[in-house]
């Protein structure tokens, strides 16, 4: 693909927007963009639409810039689609994507729907920020843009521990690393600390957790109920999964929460016998080979059922 200033040429308008409930690389890649925007091509107009962002995320530059309203009516010259797999994932933005002149989506999850006018799809990606990198010119990233992009390299590679981690991840966060951001400060305050709560409904859901398919499958549930005897938002369950994950003959950590009487979302990582894409897929959601999630409806008891079915079918366990 072409660098990102071939597509901001001779442009007036332009939409950002990542997927809902924004994450760290969605959150980082696409103010990352946004800030190239404003300070290289101050002639256009930008907008960013995302939802509410995490707090530990509101550091970075022009974060306050953010429109989780999408009340603004108008058509732009061009919409840029961050870490998004389909249409949907959009949420509310999708109105902006449907009605500007020309789509961009730069993302690197395989269940990517390619729904874009000109798409940017690198699965073996670490993350879209790592993507987001190689578009721009590398003397163009200022500390600020550098941050978001190590935001984005942070989350989705587990603190470059996942498997997504490659040798050109570690390159890029050492470019990134020079730029004079402070790295260990943003690990520290962005992916390790949890407040009181985060840790309490943490406690919680490990506590409750379940062991199935002999032992090589896990699973944690939080219900409506308990999100409001702790006081946490879906927000604050991030990290979950992955503590699941990390459990001594793990092959596959689910999580449910429950966000409606009868609806669930599910993560889903694996350790790498099982495609939880594809599980994923099979339930209306996507993600990578060994993290992704989807949006269910039924009682947790039957959703959990149907997931272990095919997770059984992939990994063969009785």
């Amino acid at each position: 693909m072409e660098k990102l200033d071939v597509y901001l040429s001779g442009i007036e308008s332009v939409a950002i927007s990542g997927h809902v409930r924004p994450d760290g690389d969605c959150t980082g890649s696409c103010l990352a963009v946004y800030n190239y925007i404003c300070r290289y091509f101050p002639q256009i107009e930008a907008d960013l639409f995302l939802e509410p962002i995490q707090n530990v995320f509101r550091f970075l530059a022009n974060s306050e810039k953010i429109n989780s309203d999408y009340d603004r009516q108008r058509k732009y010259d061009l919409f840029i689609a961050l870490d998004c797999g389909d249409l949907k994932r959009l949420g509310d933005a999708a109105k902006y994507f449907e009605t500007a002149k020309k789509t961009l989506c730069i993302d690197h999850h395989i269940s990517n729907a390619s729904f874009a006018d000109v798409n940017y799809i690198e699965p073996e990606a670490s993350s879209t920020s790592e993507l987001i990198y190689g578009l721009m010119e590398e003397k163009k990233i200022t500390k600020e843009i550098a941050e978001c992009i190590y935001v984005g390299l942070v989350h989705d590679t587990g603190v470059f521990q996942y498997s997504c981690t490659s040798a050109k991840t570690m390159r890029i966060a050492g470019r990134l690393m020079e730029s004079g951001i402070d790295f260990s400060k943003i690990v520290d305050d962005t992916f390790y600390s949890k407040t009181f709560a985060q840790n309490k409904i943490l406690g919680k859901a490990l506590l409750n957790s379940e062991l199935y398919l002999n032992g090589k499958v896990i699973a944690g549930v939080v219900t409506e109920e308990e999100m409001a005897e702790f006081g946490v938002s879906p927000k604050d369950l991030d990290g979950i999964v992955s503590q699941l994950r990390v459990t001594k003959g793990i092959e596959t950590a689910v999580f449910l929460y429950q966000s409606s009487e009868k609806e669930y979302k599910v993560s889903m990582r694996s350790n790498g016998t099982v495609d939880v894409a594809a599980i994923a897929v099979a339930f209306g959601g996507g993600g990578h080979v060994r993290a992704a999630g989807a949006t269910m409806e039924g009682s947790r008891e039957k959703i959990l059922e149907r997931l272990l079915e095919k997770i059984k079918e992939q990994s063969g366990n009785v």
